[in-house]
């Protein structure tokens, strides 16, 4: 009964809880990827916060180990799979329309929490947006 219980929380909260409107999505490609790092300065703060109880600074700094359109993980077979969850989640041409962002945080304790990934998409009225953090 347990196992079940931890497997539908599990569940629920792997999942984004919306996907974006295609429609509203602008298209964009590796060119953009200064302008999906800057736009960090502003999303990582608003999607992971700063910290934790016992670690309240460990998001503060953060590196960048990717950041791609989807598209442009095909044939990395790590990143490649993010590529699969975004498709499994809001659809091929949402996925298709969105980047994947992975992130290191040197101040946070042990490799859980030392690595973020988050799948962006840009709005064409709002710029880019978090529609999915992973850890």
């Amino acid at each position: 009964m347990i196992y079940l219980f931890t497997f539908v929380s599990f569940e629920s909260y792997a999942q984004p809880k919306n996907c974006p409107v295609l429609s509203d999505l602008e298209k964009t490609s590796l060119k953009d990827k200064k302008n999906v790092i800057e736009a960090l300065n502003t999303l990582i703060p608003e999607t992971y916060g700063i910290g934790i109880d016992d670690f309240p600074d460990m998001y503060t700094k953060w590196h960048v180990v990717t950041a791609k359109p989807f598209l442009n993980t095909v044939g990395n077979k790590e990143e490649e799979a993010y590529f699969g969850m975004a498709k499994t989640f809001c659809g091929k041409e949402i996925a298709e329309k969105s980047w994947l962002v992975r992130l290191d945080f040197p101040k946070a304790p042990g490799a859980d929490l030392a690595q973020g990934q988050i799948f962006l998409a840009k709005s064409k009225e709002k710029g880019w947006f978090v529609w999915f953090q992973y850890h």
